[in-house]
């Protein structure tokens, strides 16, 4: 392996494996979320943005925090839930085949976070978020890196077949009857 190759396949580890806990924490959320109510999110999102909106009554993330949970209906919570623990299992158990290096995993990764990136675009085009957007970014380098070390490992798998096989001796399968 290159030392382009291995620092190729560096970054690879270092998404997948953010991936992978980034699906951790949307599995936890999605639970948590599920099993939590509308009012109970009120206030923690209340106790956890106080401080801050003592401070600054402007504050934009806390003021959205807020915003949000007065608006959140049941079916919206019930939908953010179902998506976070999706997305969140989907990750773990993708990361789980690219970190063994299985070759199926690869192009089910790419479809998946392709999937998963277009639905992003879709919905910065609506809110343009820039959280949203970065995440985007992020996705599709890690996206670009999957694909390298796609090729790199089918290129690696390709060779070690063509080296020559074990040839067994059938002439003797028989014998032992």
């Amino acid at each position: 392996m290159k030392l382009r190759e291995k620092q190729i396949h560096l970054f690879f580890k270092i998404g997948v494996w953010s991936k992978v806990i980034d699906g951790t924490l949307e599995m936890i959320a999605g639970f948590a979320l599920l099993f939590t109510s509308p009012e109970s999110l009120r206030n923690l999102v209340g106790w956890l943005t106080q401080g801050e909106l003592q401070e600054d009554p402007t504050d934009f993330v806390a003021t959205r925090l807020v915003e949000f949970c007065h608006q959140l209906s049941i079916s919206t919570k019930h939908f953010a839930s179902a998506y976070l623990l999706v997305y969140g299992i989907t990750k773990m158990g993708l990361g789980a085949g690219l970190l063994r290096g299985k070759l199926w995993s690869y192009p089910m990764a790419l479809a998946v976070l392709g999937v998963f990136l277009c639905y992003q675009g879709y919905r910065f085009s609506h809110n343009h978020s820039v959280g949203l957007g970065l995440v985007s970014v992020l996705d599709l380098i890690v996206i670009v890196i999957i694909w390298r070390d796609y090729r790199y490992m089918k290129k690696n798998k390709k060779a070690q077949s063509q080296v020559a096989p074990v040839k067994h001796d059938d002439s003797d399968v028989g014998a032992e009857l």
